[in-house]
Formats: structure tokens, sequence, C-alpha cells
């Protein structure tokens, strides 16, 4: 019998709305529309300049016919154009598509076509390589493609669109009606990761989740109204965490920076006030390690998240020393990006460096408005023992999770089983809850926060005619926190070189998956002739960096 707290009370459009990020601007541009939105070189926009522009793309791609359910694919950098894409082209009820600009043509023409996009929107700077992927697509549909123009550029430029991005704006309604999703779970973004094989598996984002992870970035962070967040971590990884929903939440101020250098980011953070930001290992380290005269005249405090690789003693120490206050967060592209934060106690900040460090290190608990996360043994699907040494898998559970693989039905239910997603990353869970990553169960690098499948660059290697077997595991670096290291073994008689493995493998790749370093020799393997990587990891020195 239904409760009497169930009888007559139904769910109307006046007690109920989907949860969707695309809200937060709308809210925004009305409240604050003068407020500062976006800084861009010498281009300032206000709040209610930049919700007019997105009515203006989201009605024109409308007038082309674009509309649920299709995707929309960008190759941009940093730049007002990006921001705008996350509001323009999920209001039309499209799925946004940020490629990954460090990609090659050959994985961007896989995604186009795996996504089915309809339009790319496409800088000058990736022009050439957008080009060649375009030519290297297997669907025949047809793909609207519009070129950005951007005067903080000054690279070549060459159109290979129908149309530019100001003419494309120019089609649209800045009256156009803005509209919240029918249904939260409606899809919101396209984000491509690396697995185990080398195509790319296309992660599906709900309006849901991208609302809740945007939200709980203000929380973890107390990020206060007008924060002003400056764009070092690329909004083509993970929707940038979310920031680009958080910042309009807040009310905030985008500022666009096309290239991640310690120059460029000292000079804005000193220029615009910056009070946030965010980046992998490679970018605190950059800063970290930049000549003294370029750190002068920063402000304190700072607030500065980074992901990946733990951070070291060394780079606690140089964040501190700057001012900046470094948070360290956990995730992966099926949860939206951090998931988890080391959230700092009372009284560690009075610990000795090598105290803080470790603690530090950790991935933490669980994000503001993420169900749970638990270290669990795969096996009986029961939390570990909270000792610090018995490995489990990190697993999550509730609202900021990934819809599921496109197009892969069995991959999303291995990802789903038992009623968690499963991370992949094996860890330990500590008596004060919080958790630690001791190995990886599959063979995914990380370097520079972007994911490099072992298997892909194996692939690349076993093409090369003087290779009989080859392995590729993660080697510690102290910039960009891993980068392959290649262990080869040759055919009888054959000879080659490192450089020649390396410039082989530059063919086919790109720059960032392309092994740093080449080992040749026989290659340890089991009765059964399986490569035995483990004991390759130990030789990189990558188990020894994992345990300490």
């Amino acid at each position: 019998m239904p409760s009497i707290f169930d009888q007559d009370l139904p769910r109307t459009e006046a007690n109920h709305a989907p949860l969707s990020p695309l809200s937060f601007i709308e809210r925004t541009a009305e409240v604050y529309p003068d407020r500062l939105a976006v800084v861009h070189g010498s281009l300032r926009r206000k709040w209610a300049g930049v919700f007019s522009r997105c009515r203006r793309l989201a009605s024109a791609l409308e007038r082309h016919g674009i509309g649920k359910g299709d995707t929309v694919a960008v190759m941009l950098p940093n730049t007002p154009p990006m921001v705008e894409a996350h509001f323009g082209i999920p209001v039309t009820g499209a799925v946004l598509n940020a490629l990954n600009t460090r990609l090659d043509a050959e994985t961007i023409a896989f995604m186009l076509d795996h996504g089915e996009a309809k339009v790319v929107i496409v800088d000058p700077e990736f022009a050439g390589t957008m080009k060649k992927a375009l030519t290297l697509r297997k669907a025949s549909t047809p793909l609207l493609v519009i070129d950005v123009e951007d005067a903080v550029y000054t690279g070549p430029v060459e159109r290979i669109g129908s149309v530019t991005y100001e003419d494309f704006l120019a089609q649209g309604d800045a009256a156009y009606a803005w509209k919240l999703p029918a249904d939260e779970w409606d899809a919101i973004a396209l984000n491509y990761t690396s697995g185990t094989t080398g195509n790319p598996k296309g992660v599906v984002y709900h309006h849901r989740g991208a609302a809740l992870n945007a939200v709980s970035n203000i929380l973890e962070w107390d990020m206060p109204k007008h924060a002003v967040y400056l764009w070092t971590l690329p909004m083509f990884h993970c929707n940038g965490w979310c920031f680009p929903w958080t910042v309009a939440a807040r009310a905030g101020v985008n500022v666009c920076l096309r290239r991640v250098e310690a120059q460029a980011i000292f000079d804005a953070i000193r220029q615009h006030g910056v009070t946030h930001y965010c980046g992998a290992p490679i970018v605190h380290g950059m800063l970290v390690n930049a000549p003294d005269a370029m750190k002068l005249g920063l402000p304190a405090g700072v607030k500065a998240m980074v992901a990946g690789a733990a951070p070291p003693a060394s780079m606690i120490e140089g964040m501190e020393a700057l001012g900046f206050d470094l948070t360290h967060v956990y995730g992966l592209t099926e949860v939206y990006g951090p998931a988890t934060a080391c959230a700092k106690q009372d009284g560690w900040e009075t610990l000795e460096i090598g105290e803080r460090a470790r603690l530090n290190a950790r991935q933490g608990v669980r994000y503001h408005l993420e169900r749970d996360v638990r270290v669990l043994d795969p096996q009986t699907m029961q939390p570990v023992p909270m000792d610090g040494e018995t490995m489990g898998e990190i697993m999550f559970k509730g609202n900021i999770a990934m819809k599921g693989y496109l197009k892969n039905p069995a991959a999303t239910a291995e990802a789903f089983a038992g009623g968690w997603f499963h991370s992949g990353d094996l860890a330990v869970m500590y008596p004060d809850g919080y958790m630690k990553i001791k190995d990886r169960s599959k063979d995914i690098i990380i370097s520079g926060g972007e994911n490099i499948s072992s298997i892909e660059v194996e692939d690349v290697l076993y093409r090369h005619p003087a290779v009989l077997a080859a392995a590729v595991v993660a080697k510690p670096d102290a910039r960009w926190g891993e980068t392959p290291c290649a262990f080869v073994e040759l055919k009888a008689g054959a000879q080659t070189t490192a450089e020649d493995i390396v410039a082989h493998c530059k063919k086919h790749l790109a720059a960032f998956k392309v092994p740093r370093a080449v080992v040749f020799g026989e290659l340890p393997k089991t009765s059964t002739g399986k490569i035995q990587k483990f004991e390759l990891r130990k030789q990189a020195g990558s188990a020894a960096a994992i345990d300490s």
C-alpha cells in the first residue's frame, strides 16, 4: 500500500527538474550579466555576452539539423570557443566530443567515425592533423567542418572547413530558448580513453553526473563566488574535470591559455589575480623548477589541484615556497575526472615534510556528491581490511560515474559488474579511511596526465621488421610522472638501434606515446610463452616506484 507521503503528491514541472550543468550559465548570466567571464589575450567577455554566444551556437547547430543524440566534435585548445562548446552544444540535446589535441590523425579519424560526429569545430593549430584525419575516415556520412579564427594564434593558417566559427554563430539567434534536458540521464559528453586495447573506448557522460561533479569541485575547494580560474588543464581531458561548468556555477572568470608554459602561467596569475588552477604533476613540477626570477610578485594562497602521480615531498615543498595550496585528487575518465580527494586534516601542516608527503600521496576519500568509493576484493566484492597492506580494487558507486562505453556493452557490463564501477586500480585502505594506489591491474601508463595503452605501443613495435617480441611498461619520470619504456627482443640475425625503433614509433603514434627508453634483450617469459611484465617493471623501476 502506498505511503501517505506518496498519495496525491505527484512529481511535476513545478517541483522537479532534471539536474544539468546547463542551468549554471543560465543563472549566472541572469544574476551577474556584467561580471567578467572570459579572458583570452586582449579579449574580454562578460557572462551575458558568453551566454548570448552559446545561444547563437545552439541555434545555428539546430538550423543545421543537429539535435538530440547527435555528436558534435571539437578539436580546440583552451580558448573561448571551447568554453562555449560546453554549453552551446549540449543544450541542443547533442553530445559534445572534445578531442584530445595531442592525438595522431589515425586515432582522431577512428573517434570521428565511432562517435558518428556530424560537425567538427577545429582550431587552426590542429587543422593539419584534422585534415589528414578527415581523409582517413571510413564513414561516408557528410561532416560539417567549422574553422575557428584566433587572434592569439600566430602560426600558419589553413582553412579546411566550409564556414568560420564567427560566421556560423552569426547564423544563430541570440534569443534562442535555453532548455534543460527532459531527462538528466541524457548524454552530455563523449570522452575517449585508452583501455587495454589499441582502439580507445568512448566514455559517455550524463547531465546528472556532470552537474554533481561540478558542484563537488566547488565543495572540495570551498571555491568562492567570482573565483578566477586559469585553464592549465586541457578542457579535452574529462571535459576539464567538469570545471567549465564549475566556473559558470560560481560566476567565475575563465582565463584561457593556449600553451602551458611557466612564464605564461606566472604572468597570468599576476595579471589576472588567478585564484585556482588544475594540472598534471608535470605542470606543477614545471612551476616549482622555473627560474626564481619568474616567480617574483606572485599572490599568496593560489589553490592548485594535482592528479595522476602522487605529489612527492619536493613538489609539496616547492608549492609551499610559492605560497600555493596543493590538493591531491584521483579519478578516471569514467568518473568525470577527480572523484576522490586527499582531504587535509587539522594538524597535518605541523608535521615534517616527509610525513606530510606520505599522507598527501594517498588517493584519499570520496568526493562530496559521489555515493561511495571503496577498496574491495574483486572476487568477493567485500571491503579489504583497513590495514594499509591488504590490496583490493578501487570501486565507485553512485552519482559520478559514466553511463557506460559507447557501442561496447560487454565492456560496460564488465566495468559495472556487481553494482560497482571497477577502476582497475589496486589499492590499500588505511585505518583512517584513506586509500592509496599500489599497482594497476591494467597496463596503462599515465604520462603527463594522459593515458597510454601499452598494447597500442606494442602493436606498433611489432610492425618493425626486426622485432620478434616487445613489451611496454611504465618507467618513472621526474617530469612526466611516467613514460613508456620498450623492451624489445630482436629476430635472429636482425640488427637495429634504439634510435631506429623510436623513429619507427613516431611514424605511427602521437609524440607522447613514443617510448622514451628502449632496452634490447631476451624477454622473460612463462613456460607457456607469456611475457612476464612484472619482471620488466622491476627493471624499469616502476614496481619500486609504486611500492614506495
